[in-house]
């Protein structure tokens, strides 16, 4: 419903139904005081999921206004809730000071959490990457593009058919997909349940060249080897203005793209993950899976990391080498240090 058509609303709910018409599609926390209250619709489903409870207090348009609200000083934690389970929800605040308006209070949207852009850490699970991921396509090739925000690592990468597409989004594991609002994806895309679909004209390549010259301010993508991708550009690009569209804020952390050949690993689809129990066992638990054994790491970071080296086996050997090096000698030190 537009404010046009709300004639016979409370200058309150004219202000939520602004806000409301900018986000039709997600939940809207909209403060008042000591809380944030969901109205009408929202109001219903975040009762629903977030077992809280309905109420319906005052009038707007000559109708009860359905109603649930959440602390304020407890946000976070309704806010994690609601991510884990695949929602997105706008913030409105109070952005002027009540003491000081005539009137109401004047209220904008200054952020949107969305379960792939989240980095508050309390959101976060602590040894698992919450990665947001875009996916182009073009006549048979893919194109993909993913962000970890809270870590500030920003990869692409392009495959050459299905299957590749398939395995690459069983690895990442994508907390939220963006993909063009089009028919034919494949089932391992459309049965994501972080799926959002896009309007094709954010994914044209050139717009999107345009928007990462403009973000990291360069002439050119050659330092990045993204100047003849034009698929991952797509990706890279679309996933980019995304994040700026729900942070609503520039993301200085974001220093450059990594292009990730998808031949300098080797491709393990979801089935043969599941079978070999890498991170994860069929009930959802870590215990006993080849992670299980081996982390050992002390910081969240390094537990991340290891998941992401499990999770995506090398061919080079060269690299391979060097890790074997690295933690050997790691290990060495602290033995030493232990003896000591």
């Amino acid at each position: 419903m537009s404010v046009s058509e709300t004639p016979a609303h409370t200058p309150l709910m004219k202000q939520f139904f602004a806000a409301k018409a900018e986000h039709p599609d997600i939940l809207v926390f909209f403060r008042m005081g000591d809380f944030y209250e969901l109205f009408y619709d929202d109001a219903r489903k975040a009762a629903r999921l977030l077992d809280i409870t309905l109420t319906q207090r005052g009038a707007s348009a000559g109708a009860p206004i359905p109603m649930a609200g959440v602390p304020v000083h407890a946000m976070e934690g309704y806010l994690a809730r609601l991510v884990a389970l695949g929602e997105s929800v706008s913030i409105c605040e109070q952005i002027g000071d009540p003491a000081l308006a005539k009137g109401l209070v004047e209220r904008k949207v200054v952020r949107i959490v969305t379960p792939g852009t989240v980095t508050d850490e309390a959101l976060l699970q602590e040894r698992r990457d919450t990665l947001l991921v875009a996916v182009s396509r073009g006549k048979s090739h893919y194109g993909l593009a993913w962000a970890d925000l809270a870590g500030g690592r920003f990869l692409v990468s392009e495959v050459a058919n299905e299957d590749q597409l398939a395995a690459e989004l069983a690895r990442l594991d994508p907390a939220e997909l963006l993909v063009p609002d089009e028919d034919g994806w494949p089932t391992a895309v459309t049965t994501l349940p972080g799926l959002r679909r896009r309007p094709p004209w954010g994914f044209d390549a050139d717009a999107c060249r345009r928007q990462l010259l403009h973000f990291f301010q360069l002439h050119d993508l050659t330092g990045f080897g993204l100047e003849d991708r034009p698929l991952a550009i797509s990706a890279a690009g679309t996933l980019l203005a995304y994040v700026e569209e729900t942070q609503k804020q520039r993301l200085p952390h974001l220093t450059s793209i990594a292009f990730e050949s998808a031949d300098d690993g080797i491709a393990l689809n979801a089935a043969t993950r599941r079978h070999l129990e890498l991170d994860s066992r069929t009930d959802g638990r870590t215990e006993h899976t080849l992670l299980g054994v081996l982390d050992s790491s002390v910081s969240p970071m390094g537990g991340r990391l290891l998941r992401r080296w499990l999770n995506r086996p090398l061919r080079d050997r060269a690299v391979l080498g060097q890790r074997h090096h690295a933690v050997a000698t790691m290990m060495d030190a602290n033995a030493h240090e232990t003896l000591r």
